[in-house]
């Protein structure tokens, strides 16, 4: 069994928030689980983040947002996209 690194277990968590928002590439995400099998110390904050992370979700589901804070939001997100195509950015 490969003991883990200071570098790795550093490298893990400057990694760690793309990794439980599932932004990584797949060998990217497979390295980090590797090392979450060899390395207690980052399973155990890799379960406490995930857990804040899912009672964060939890919460926030039972949230209601106001229907014009939703159509902003949408036209902010569908300009933003537009505007990494090529688009205009002005989301109004």
């Amino acid at each position: 069994m490969n003991l883990p690194d200071r570098f790795t277990c550093e490298d893990f968590f400057r990694r760690l928030d793309d990794y439980l928002d599932r932004e990584l590439n797949a060998e990217e995400s497979a390295r980090l689980r590797e090392h979450l099998e060899v390395c207690a110390a980052c399973a155990s904050g890799y379960r406490f983040e995930e857990g804040v992370l899912r009672d964060l979700r939890r919460k926030l589901r039972r949230l209601t947002m106001p229907a014009d804070l939703r159509q902003r939001i949408s036209r902010a997100l569908a300009a933003e996209r537009g505007a990494s195509d090529g688009g205009p950015k002005n989301p109004r």
